[in-house]
């Protein structure tokens, strides 16, 4: 009888073995199996990694269940997987998809303040990133838009968002985008006003901003822009009228045609450097650092005119006559 039990159970044994043998090889295989999704993976709050999987099997992306249940139960760190938008490729396993789910590893997108953009131009380029959740009506005037901003703490928001790319994820609006660039500005701002020159013209930060705005706008040259702002800044100490012609163009946006005609010189309004003594009302563009640093640290010297050479730099003057010559020479002859 002892014979006979004996195999019985060896029997049981073998056939234990080899079905758990079949079953761990299947499992194993299961989960070096990719998915073969690709797609952006939109997982809303509340999903389970279980409700996911029920997901992938009626997709057919997951043949047995049975081996998705049981990663669960081996992998429970597998387990508390994280909302978000994901981007799934055909190569990835269920764990490779789930470890990237409990991370939080969510998709990135990206949106630019662009150094010497105006608001105008900024609010156009929110309005078109379909990326972006939209908290602007971009359908109001202007200045109800304008009403939403005011975070900034000044009446019109020009040039109060730090040109720099920012990263954002699905979810976030553009008024985040917005808050998030007008906080780096003040950071930087606060930055460079702790090291800024002596005897500057300037009563607060917000006087540098709108010099640095001025600056971004006059010189495609970076190694210019402190030569600029020591222009500027020795026509301010001589009360002399800036005279800048992207003060002009502000002041017509945002219906401005490229072109400035005479009218246009003479127009009083608030920005142009033409007609009115001191720095402008506002900003007339964002900025970057290196405006802001330039505003707050000119070169000295003694040249109080420039002109455009016609391939993005310019021509420094001490003398109105030297500028006549150069104006001659680089802008009535050309």
């Amino acid at each position: 009888m002892k014979k006979p039990i004996l195999t019985f159970f060896i029997l049981i044994v073998l056939i234990f073995s080899g079905v758990t043998w079949y079953l761990w090889n299947g499992f194993q295989e299961f989960i070096q199996q990719p998915l073969g999704i690709e797609q952006e993976l939109d997982v809303e709050k509340g999903t389970s990694a279980y409700s996911l999987g029920r997901q992938w099997q009626q997709d057919g992306n997951i043949q047995q269940f049975y081996y998705y249940q049981l990663l669960l139960k081996l992998k429970p760190e597998l387990r508390p997987i994280k909302a978000g938008n994901y981007a799934i490729t055909s190569d990835m396993t269920a764990v490779d998809v789930l470890q990237k789910l409990v991370a939080g590893d969510v998709i990135k997108y990206q949106f630019s303040v662009i150094e010497g953009s105006n608001i105008y131009e900024l609010l156009i380029a929110l309005e078109l990133n379909t990326d972006l959740t939209h908290e602007i009506d971009y359908s109001q005037e202007y200045d109800a838009i304008f009403d939403t901003m005011q975070f900034v703490g000044q009446q019109h928001p020009e040039g109060m968002f730090y040109a720099d790319t920012y990263q954002f994820i699905k979810g976030d609006s553009d008024l985040d985008v917005l808050r998030r660039a007008h906080s780096r500005l003040q950071t930087v701002l606060d930055e460079e006003w702790s090291k800024r020159a002596d005897s500057l013209p300037y009563e607060a930060q917000y006087e540098a901003l709108i010099m640095a705005s001025i600056i971004e706008k006059e010189t495609a040259v970076p190694a210019e822009r402190p030569e600029i702002s020591g222009v500027f800044v020795r026509r301010l100490a001589k009360n002399m009228r800036l005279q800048t012609d992207p003060t002009i163009i502000y002041g017509l946006l945002p219906e401005f045609d490229g072109n400035i005609r005479r009218e246009d010189i003479r127009s009083p309004h608030p920005w142009n450097t033409y007609v009115h003594r001191g720095l402008p009302p506002t900003p007339i563009a964002m900025v970057g650092r290196e405006a802001i640093h330039a505003a707050m640290n000119p070169k000295p010297g003694d040249t109080l005119y420039f002109v455009a050479k016609g391939d993005g730099s310019h021509h420094f003057s001490k003398t109105l006559e030297e500028h006549n010559r150069a104006v001659r020479k680089y802008q009535l002859n050309r």
